[in-house]
């Protein structure tokens, strides 16, 4: 049997490792390890919790909207609606059928009534602008400028009777120029918005035909009156007239519609005159007016004084067809 070897002292001083050895335990405390950047951050939360304070509860409306600040909210401004005037076109391509007479007069009649009312002279001959005293060969500035060169309809606007847009004869050659302009059906309206808050009617004479300065005067309106001289030539007109509404109507402006027929030049004296009011109620009804303008030589004595028959005789019998007129488009206005 061998004999049992002595252990083998253990030496007192280190030892020299002859390898690494995990086997032995030391007595030394292990190095601490230096905090590097990769090092995880404690959470905030976690230190308040280890000292004793409770951990911020989220609740779900705090996930959803996580900003607590108070959110300012724009109070709603309710705009007040811009009140829009009352366009208002007299229009027949037959001429002589007292179309300016009865802008003019039905005009001031409005104005007789408190309403600020603007007159629109949209005839190269100029005769409503002759109508009150003004020569429209001596105007520097007519509709011809603002259609045509779009200038502020403000700046051609005189005061008389009523406020008027003048014309002047350089009028005749605006359908030529605007041939070529883009939205050349609608200068007049555009140029009339720019006023039209100023104002509760405005009254557009037109020219005794269907061309372009017609179709502007259509085309900004929301009325038409139709004056027709009580003979069976001016009646004819008036299916062309609502065939040229129609297409206006279809393509610039649905909105605009016959206001009334206004029966003018009316002689009750004789059978015809008689007849033709009677054609017109069979074909047209409600919409020929009850006021008849009677003939009366003071429709051609005031425009040699520059001025409207209301003026010029206010007591006339002929100044009253244009109040009793004006009563009724204001009575259909607020039906």
């Amino acid at each position: 049997m061998e004999a049992a070897v002595p252990e083998r002292p253990r030496p007192e001083g280190p030892v020299a490792a002859e390898g690494p050895s995990t086997s032995q335990p030391t007595d030394e405390a292990p190095a601490a390890t230096p905090p590097t950047a990769e090092a995880p951050v404690k959470d905030a939360s976690l230190e308040r919790e280890a000292e004793g304070e409770k951990p911020e509860r989220f609740m779900p409306r705090d996930l959803l909207a996580p900003s607590r600040q108070p959110v300012a909210v724009a109070e709603r401004v309710v705009e007040t609606p811009t009140k829009h005037a009352d366009v208002i076109a007299f229009a027949n391509q037959k001429g002589g059928v007292a179309k300016t007479t009865t802008t003019l007069n039905l005009a001031v009649a409005f104005a007789e009534s408190g309403y600020r009312v603007l007159c629109v002279d949209l005839d190269p001959q100029g005769n409503l602008t002759m109508s009150q005293g003004i020569d429209p060969d001596k105007v520097e500035k007519s509709l011809y400028d603002v259609l045509v060169n779009d200038m502020p309809i403000a700046e051609i606007i005189q005061h008389r009777e009523i406020d008027i847009a003048v014309s002047s004869i350089d009028l005749a050659g605006a359908e030529i120029a605007m041939s070529t302009k883009i939205g050349r059906e609608r200068s007049l309206e555009k140029a009339l918005k720019e006023v039209s808050a100023d104002y509760d009617f405005v009254c557009i004479d037109t020219p005794p035909s269907l061309g372009l300065l017609t179709i502007n005067a259509l085309t900004a309106a929301n009325k038409v009156i139709v004056p027709v001289q009580c003979e069976y030539l001016s009646m004819r007109g008036l299916v062309q007239l609502q065939n040229t509404l129609r297409m206006i109507q279809e393509n610039l402006n649905p909105d605009v519609r016959i206001e009334g027929i206004l029966p003018t030049m009316l002689d009750t004296r004789t059978v015809h005159a008689k007849e033709a009011v009677e054609i017109l109620e069979e074909n047209f009804g409600d919409l020929v007016f009850r006021s008849r303008i009677k003939k009366a030589i003071k429709f051609a004595e005031a425009p040699v004084k520059g001025s409207s028959v209301l003026k010029y005789d206010s007591a006339s019998s002929a100044a009253n067809y244009y109040r009793e007129l004006a009563k009724e488009v204001l009575a259909n206005g607020s039906a």
